[in-house]
C-alpha cells in the first residue's frame, strides 16, 4: 500500500483473524487468564472501556507470543436498571434495547480489533446464563445462606418502588422528585456473614498481587472487631451495646441510639418525649447513612429516661443521635466523651457530663479535646491501674461474672439484600404455598423465565401484575401457589461470570469442574477501583462458597489485580489555552508548536 488506510487494512486482517481462529483458546498447555470485566451494554463504547481493554489486549497478545495458551473472553453484564428507564422513556422492551446495544457495542470491539474469544462471549440476560444464577441461588438455599426477611428500604410512594441510597437526592426520589420515605419489605438476604472470617484471612493471600488500596478497602468494609457487649437497663428495658473500649465503661455518661434502633420510639413514650423524639427520628431517617454524623451536622435528642451503668450504677441519660447508625454493632453506643471525639462533640454541645477513666502512659490529659489512646485507668473504681490492654479483659469478665455482659466479635460487614423490586434481572426461584410454605422451585424446572409480555410504567414491580407468571402451581402438593416476583441484584450475575466463561456452553452444570481447575484462577483481572468492595467482595465470597460445594479448587478467583484508573474530560477553551501558553490568536503557528513542545518536554514521561 502507498499510504495507511485503517479501515481497509484493519478489516482485511481482523477478517484474516477470525478466519484463522487466532484467539481461540484451547483447554491444554501452559495457560494465561486475561480478564477485564466485563461491560454494561449501555449503547457505546466509551474511552473508559477502551483504556481498560487495551490494556488487557496488550498483556493477552504478548502472553500468546510467549508460547502460552491464554483465555481473554468478553461478555455482558446486561441485567439492571437502565434498560428499564429505557422502555419507560423511549417505550422499547428492555430485551430489544439491551440486545440492540450489544450488537452495536460488539461491533465497536471487533472494530477496535481486541483479541476476544468470541466463542465464550456471554450475556447475563440469556436464559442459558441466568438459569445457573437461579441454580446457585437454590444452593445457598438448600444450605441455609439464603434466607427471607423484612427488610427497611428506601421508598418512593408515587412510583411505588424500592430506590438505591444512590437515588435518593435531598431526600427524594431521583426520578420523580418525590419525598422519599422508609419502609419494610419482605426481601432475600445471602449470608455473607457466614463468610466473613475467611473472607478477611484470605487477604493475606492478595498481599502484593493486588492495590493495597483494595485490600484495605475489603479489610475495613468487613470492619471485624473485637470488644464486649455490655447489657445497661433503661426503666427494666436491656439496651445492649457493644464496644471496643471496655476498659472505659466506668466513663460512660450518656447511652445513644441510632434513629432506627427499635427501642428509640418505644423509650421516648416511656419518657413522655415523643413529641419532640418522632420528628427527629423521621428527618434523620430519611438522610442517606453516609451523609449522617458529619462533624458539623451532629445532633439529638433526649428520650426522657435514664439507664443504670452497671459498672457504677450511675443513671445515665437515653438519647439519640444521628453519628450513631443502626448497621453498626448493635446500633447503641455508651457514650465515653473523655475517650471518644464524636461523643465529646456531642457532650460539648448538649452540656453532658466529661469523666476521665483513662490517663496517658505519658503526657497530660487534655482538656479541648477527647484522649482516644490506651494508658493507665482512674476513676474505675477496683480496677484503677490497670493498663487499658489488661483490663480490657479483666472488666469483660467481671461484667459476664454478673451477667451484665460478654466477650464479643462483630463485623461492619452486613447480610446481602439481593431482592429488587424490578423487572429486568433473574427471577428469585421461589414459589410460596399456603399450604406448603416457602417451595424452591426443583432444578429440573429451570430456568424461571422472565415473561415477555410485561408493562413497564415506573410505578411498582411489573412482575407482580403478570398473572400468568406469578399464578402457579406448588411443586409439593400440586395446589395453587404464587411465585416469588422479586429479582436479583445484578450483583449476583457478575459474582461468578468468569467462571462461566471456563465453559460456557455447558447444559448440565454452571460450569465442568476440570474446565474451571483448567483455567482458574484469573491470572490477571482489570477494572476500575470503585468496584473494590462490592463486586469483588461478592466474588470472593461466590468462589468460597462455590468451592464448598466442590465446584472450584481455589480459594481467590482473581490472582492479580489491576485498578487502570479513570479517563477524564476537561474542556479548556482555545483562548484559555493560548493564554495558559502565554500567546494570542495573533501568534504564528509556529510560535504555538514550540511552545506546546516545551511544555510536552516538561512533562515527566513523555
Amino acid at each position: 500500500m502507498r499510504e495507511y488506510v485503517p479501515k481497509d487494512i484493519e478489516e482485511k486482517w481482523q477478517r484474516v483473524w477470525e478466519e484463522l481462529e487466532l484467539f481461540k483458546a484451547h483447554d491444554e498447555g501452559k495457560k494465561v487468564y486475561v480478564l477485564e470485566m466485563f461491560p454494561y451494554p449501555s449503547g457505546r463504547i466509551h474511552m473508559g472501556h477502551v483504556r481498560n481493554y487495551t490494556i488487557g489486549d496488550v498483556v493477552a497478545r504478548f502472553l500468546r507470543f510467549k508460547g502460552y495458551r491464554v483465555l481473554h473472553p468478553m461478555g455482558w453484564d446486561a441485567f439492571g436498571l437502565p434498560a428499564e428507564n429505557a422502555a419507560i422513556k423511549q417505550g422499547i422492551h428492555p430485551a430489544d434495547w439491551t440486545y440492540k446495544n450489544i450488537a452495536y457495542m460488539k461491533n465497536q470491539l471487533k472494530r477496535l480489533g481486541f483479541s476476544y474469544d468470541w466463542d465464550r462471549e456471554i450475556a447475563t440476560c440469556d436464559p442459558e446464563y441466568y438459569r445457573w444464577n437461579q441454580w446457585i441461588f437454590l444452593k445457598f438455599y438448600e444450605r441455609g445462606l439464603a434466607y427471607r426477611k423484612l427488610a427497611e428500604v428506601n421508598w418512593c410512594p408515587n412510583d411505588e418502588t424500592v430506590l438505591a441510597n444512590e437515588q435518593v437526592i435531598d431526600g427524594r426520589c431521583w426520578r420523580c422528585g418525590t419525598p422519599v420515605i422508609k419502609k419494610e419489605v419482605p426481601s432475600w438476604y445471602l449470608k455473607i456473614t457466614h463468610y466473613a472470617d475467611r473472607l478477611l484471612e484470605d487477604l493475606k493471600l492478595l498481599e502484593g498481587k493486588w492495590p493495597e488500596r483494595v485490600i484495605s478497602q475489603q479489610r475495613n468494609w468487613i470492619g471485624r472487631s473485637e470488644g464486649a457487649i455490655i447489657k445497661f437497663y433503661a426503666d427494666d428495658t436491656a439496651v445492649d451495646v457493644f464496644t471496643t473500649r471496655p476498659d472505659t465503661v466506668f466513663g460512660a455518661t450518656f447511652l445513644v441510639l441510632a434513629p432506627e434502633h427499635p427501642l428509640t420510639l418505644s423509650l421516648a413514650e416511656k419518657g413522655g418525649k415523643i413529641k419532640e423524639v418522632l420528628p427527629f427520628v423521621e428527618r434523620i431517617r430519611s438522610i442517606p447513612p453516609k451523609e449522617r454524623g458529619k462533624e458539623e451536622q451532629k445532633e439529638g435528642v433526649f428520650l426522657g429516661v435514664y439507664a443504670v451503668n452497671p459498672a457504677n450504677g450511675e443513671k445515665i441519660p437515653v438519647w439519640s443521635a444521628n453519628y450513631v447508625l443502626y448497621e453498626y454493632g448493635t446500633g447503641a453506643i455508651m457514650a465515653v466523651p473523655a475517650h471518644d471525639q464524636r461523643d465529646y462533640e456531642f457532650a460539648i454541645k448538649y452540656n453532658l457530663p466529661i469523666k476521665q477513666v483513662i490517663s496517658p502512659y505519658e503526657g497530660k490529659l487534655p482538656t479541648d479535646r477527647a484522649y482516644e489512646g490506651e494508658g493507665v485507668l482512674i476513676n474505675s473504681g477496683p480496677f484503677d491501674g490497670l493498663s487499658s490492654t489488661e483490663a480490657k479483659k479483666v472488666i469483660t469478665s467481671w461484667l459476664k461474672d454478673r451477667g451484665h455482659g460478654d466477650f464479643k466479635i462483630t463485623y461492619r460487614l452486613k447480610d446481602w439484600n439481593i431482592s429488587r423490586q424490578r423487572y429486568w434481572g433473574t427471577p428469585i426461584p421461589i414459589i410460596y404455598c399456603k399450604r406448603c410454605g416457602t417451595v424452591p422451585v426443583p432444578e429440573e424446572d429451570l430456568p424461571v423465565l422472565l415473561p415477555k409480555d410485561v408493562k413497564i410504567t415506573g410505578h411498582g414491580n411489573p412482575l407482580e401484575s403478570v398473572e400468568e407468571f406469578v399464578n402457579t402451581t406448588c411443586p409439593k402438593c400440586g395446589g395453587p401457589a404464587r411465585r416469588e416476583t422479586d429479582t436479583m441484584d445484578t450483583f449476583f450475575d457478575s459474582s461468578w461470570y468468569f467462571l462461566r466463561y471456563c465453559d460456557p456452553k455447558n447444559e448440565s452444570l454452571p460450569f465442568d469442574y476440570q474446565k474451571a481447575s483448567f483455567w482458574m484462577p484469573v491470572d490477571i483481572y482489570i477494572g476500575g477501583i470503585e468496584h473494590a468492595v462490592l463486586h469483588l467482595l461478592y466474588a470472593r465470597f461466590f468462589q468460597k462458597f462455590l468451592k464448598d460445594l466442590n465446584l472450584v479448587k481455589d480459594e481467590e478467583p482473581f490472582l492479580n489485580l489491576i485498578t487502570q484508573g479513570m479517563v477524564l474530560r476537561r474542556w479548556v477553551s482555545i483562548e484559555s489555552y493560548l493564554s495558559y501558553l502565554g500567546l494570542t490568536e495573533e501568534d504564528s503557528s509556529d510560535k504555538l508548536l514550540e511552545n506546546i513542545s516545551k511544555e510536552v518536554k516538561n512533562v515527566q514521561g513523555v
